[in-house]
């Protein structure tokens, strides 16, 4: 584990930090062609961190081009794999070197705590380079079963020009995610950051050149989704689009590719995720935490969150004293002091929206408090069935309670939404377990733990929280590359005449 630093000393580093602000394009950073700005926001203190390049159509066809040059002549996309993975792994080192700077860069431009960041965050996120940088030169093509007359060869190659556009609830870790196996498959990559946390990609992309990344194959550029967002998802050069965000969002990502090209498209979208505790759960205790954990982790801002409890009568309060005692241990506060495990929204919009939650009607079993415009405290309600905090995606520390009197009404309860990302089920019972897992209709079912597995499983979801694949894994390699089939005849059949 990370040793962490004081609040002081974290406070120190933050002051001393230099913010890239430009975009990164073609092996450089670059202003906007318009010249325009935009203010990046310490979320937990109001304050303008820096002015960051407000990039626009201009500056997409720029990075788009780069980007094909790169591809099209080969300096990364036909490098020979092992090449590609020393550079990668070279790259993660650099990561590391760096890593106190990309962590304290992250808590102050998106508010989550220096505790997260520095022990999960910026460690997964080497991690996972690392990960597909190794699985580069182990994933093999096939031959299949062909006749004694033909061999046929299925390959894979990069899909192209990819563009990513990534979510502010985690930065670096969702970077991660789609760089690493676009790069290890050997894509050349234009990333759209979040306009509100779009500092550590800019960081990144300036590691991975130094890595010996050739220039041209990971370009960062930053503006609003109307500005490069969209002129990204509707350019006729780029390949294919993978987007991790709102459904919403994700919508306009398949209009864009109908009304253009046909690129290919992969979303990882929102959820409203059920943890299922059923009344022969063992070990109440550390069944709470686990619940505590799922629901108030990263501020709730998770698209994988566990925000609905739904609990067996029978054991509803005994299961309630708990978890009302563990979310006590989750402090709220300066995100830059590590003693705090909540920290601020990533805006004072997003801040609007996770409290309007707390006016709806629903009882207040717990928390409910807002603080400074941007903190909102743990907090758990109780609301029925088909009420908008049951129903919604609140992507914030909220979590509800609903009781049920068995196991099919549980089922039937935790399928009762548009989602169906992750969720959880609680019982000693296996068969149980291993029904309520099989019968939930999402990507992801923990049991007896909340968890969204690790970066040898596949990540993604079912129904409105995902589309066309998944992210972790060696599933994610398939989305960034292509599967061709090269049949070859090997008869004799006509050689005499030809010639």
């Amino acid at each position: 584990m990370t040793d962490l630093l004081t609040h002081e000393e974290y406070r120190a580093l933050a002051a001393k930090l230099a913010l890239p602000t430009n975009a990164f394009i073609d092996g450089s950073y670059r202003p906007a062609a318009s010249g325009k700005t935009f203010a990046t926001v310490n979320p937990a203190t109001g304050e303008t961190l820096a002015a960051v390049a407000a990039c626009g159509a201009e500056d997409v066809d720029f990075a788009v081009l780069k980007a094909r040059e790169a591809f099209e002549d080969g300096r990364w996309s036909r490098m020979h794999p092992s090449e590609r993975k020393d550079i990668l792994i070279r790259f993660a080192k650099l990561l590391t070197r760096n890593r106190r700077e990309l962590a304290v860069m992250e808590s102050v431009d998106s508010g989550k705590t220096i505790l997260d960041c520095e022990t999960v965050d910026v460690p997964e996120t080497i991690h996972c380079l690392k990960w597909h940088a190794e699985a580069i030169d182990k994933i093999y093509d096939q031959v299949s079963p062909a006749s004694d007359d033909h061999i046929a060869m299925i390959v894979r190659e990069p899909v192209g020009v990819v563009g990513l556009v990534l979510p502010w609830n985690f930065p670096l870790l969702m970077l991660a995610w789609k760089i690493g196996p676009a790069l290890a498959a050997g894509c050349s990559v234009i990333v759209k950051p979040a306009e509100e946390t779009s500092l550590t990609a800019l960081r990144v992309a300036e590691l991975a050149m130094e890595a010996g990344i050739p220039r041209g194959v990971l370009n960062v550029v930053p503006g609003s989704g109307p500005e490069v967002g969209e002129p990204l998802g509707r350019h006729m050069d780029v390949d294919m689009i993978s987007f991790t965000g709102s459904t919403e969002t994700g919508r306009r990502f398949l209009r864009y590719a109908a009304d253009s090209n046909l690129k290919e498209v992969v979303l990882e979208m929102g959820g409203k995720n059920p943890s299922v505790v059923l009344k022969d759960a063992e070990n109440l205790d550390r069944v709470a935490a686990h619940i505590v954990n799922g629901a108030f982790w990263n501020m709730g801002e998770n698209c994988s969150a566990s925000s609905r409890l739904i609990v067996e009568g029978d054991v509803k309060d005994a299961l309630l004293e708990r978890v009302f005692a563990h979310a006590r241990e989750w402090t709220m506060g300066d995100p830059l002091d590590p003693e705090h495990r909540v920290g601020a929204l990533v805006s004072s919009a997003h801040f609007g929206k996770v409290s309007s939650y707390l006016d709806t009607g629903a009882t207040v079993l717990m928390g409910g408090k807002t603080q400074d415009n941007a903190f909102v405290e743990p907090t758990i309600l109780e609301a029925p069935a088909g009420t908008s905090v049951a129903r919604e995606e609140i992507f914030g520390p909220v979590l509800n309670v609903m009781t049920v009197t068995g196991f099919d009404e549980a089922i039937e309860l935790a399928n009762s939404t548009e989602y169906g990302l992750a969720a959880s089920i609680f019982t000693a019972n296996t068969k149980k377990a291993l029904r309520g897992a099989r019968a939930i209709r999402a990507g992801t079912v923990t049991v007896n733990c909340f968890g969204e597995g690790d970066i040898a499983t596949p990540f993604g979801g079912y129904r409105q929280s995902g589309f066309g694949g998944r992210d972790n894994s060696l599933a994610a390699h398939d989305q960034y590359t292509q599967l061709k089939t090269i049949w070859i005849d090997l008869s004799d059949d006509g050689d005499e005449a030809v010639g």
